[in-house]
């Protein structure tokens, strides 16, 4: 559905044959522009970050698609709706949006979290949208834009549970699910770091259990295997509206930023599609785009730094 330079050169020198034989009337309109008219049979790549692209981004171009990589274990974030077979969510939405601004189509890969933070994807996917934290140890390996989401962290408990309301102290020496290396692993370990960011780690000694996702952990805590769990305040609201017995208690122990990433590594390198999506994301604030999809699946705008 959306054609590159190459293919809208071919369409007007087509036009102009079949205008010269008479037979322009019957022709079809440019999927492209939505018009059939001489002037306006440019695809949306020639007008867009296509033009003149270099490296990765010339290699997406010219594929026509932009594979993107994300875990669907997250919902709202992202999660796949069994009953129609597709991906669904907040991220999905975003980069869909990213995708279409580039003027490609969008494919999905989901492989495991440590896999996508680690860096070196050897060309399996081009970015990933995943409710990413631009941590400074992510960041020696790949790069990120601008954020596109402020997400606050919060503690879950069972819905029973009376005995936590001092997140300050009633934590301590608690056993707490999480992540495994995710931003709340390294919170609990007081190694959380962000370039132009401060942490307040009001949790001591606490017993650390890993999972390889939010939603294990938060399976264990309702059948009281954990004593709480730090999750996304989006995550935990999920688990919470399908009607499992769990709470947030208190408020968020921290803000995190959220980013789109790009492997540093990437043989073509990615540096030109990382420069073209972080522009998006600016253009997707400005406009208001960010904002309506952060209110359709979170019910709020974290689209601000708190």
């Amino acid at each position: 559905m959306r054609q590159r330079s190459l293919l809208a050169l071919a369409s007007v020198t087509l036009i102009a044959l079949l205008a010269a034989c008479g037979g322009g009337d019957d022709e079809a309109d440019d999927p492209g522009t939505g018009s059939g008219s001489g002037d306006e049979t440019t695809s949306a790549a020639d007008d867009g970050p296509c033009t003149d692209a270099t490296d990765l981004l010339a290699e997406v171009c010219e594929k026509g698609v932009l594979t993107v990589s994300t875990d669907p274990a997250y919902p709202p974030q992202s999660s796949l709706n069994e009953q129609t077979g597709e991906y669904e969510g907040f991220d999905i939405d975003v980069a869909t949006e990213i995708a279409d601004r580039l003027g490609v189509d969008v494919a999905w890969e989901a492989p495991s979290w440590d896999v996508i933070t680690a860096g070196s994807w050897n060309g399996r996917w081009d970015t990933t949208v995943g409710s990413m934290t631009p941590t400074n140890d992510r960041q020696e390996v790949l790069y990120f834009t601008q954020p596109y989401n402020y997400t606050p962290a919060v503690v879950v408990v069972t819905a029973d549970n009376e005995e936590v309301s001092d997140l300050s102290t009633d934590l301590d020496g608690a056993k707490i699910g999480v992540c495994s290396g995710c931003t709340y692993d390294q919170f609990l370990t007081k190694t959380l770091a962000i370039e132009g960011y401060d942490f307040d780690f009001i949790i001591d000694d606490a017993e650390v259990a890993g999972y390889d996702t939010d939603t294990t952990a938060l399976q264990d805590l309702a059948n009281g295997r954990l004593d709480a769990v730090i999750t996304s305040v989006t995550t935990a609201q999920g688990y919470i509206d399908a009607g499992n017995p769990v709470k947030i208690v208190g408020d968020p122990v921290f803000y995190e930023p959220l980013s789109v990433g790009f492997d540093k590594s990437a043989d073509p390198s990615s540096e030109s599609l990382y420069e073209a999506v972080d522009a998006i994301v600016g253009e997707m604030h400005e406009d208001g785009t960010l904002t309506a999809f952060s209110e359709e699946w979170y019910g709020l705008d974290l689209t601000t730094q708190e």
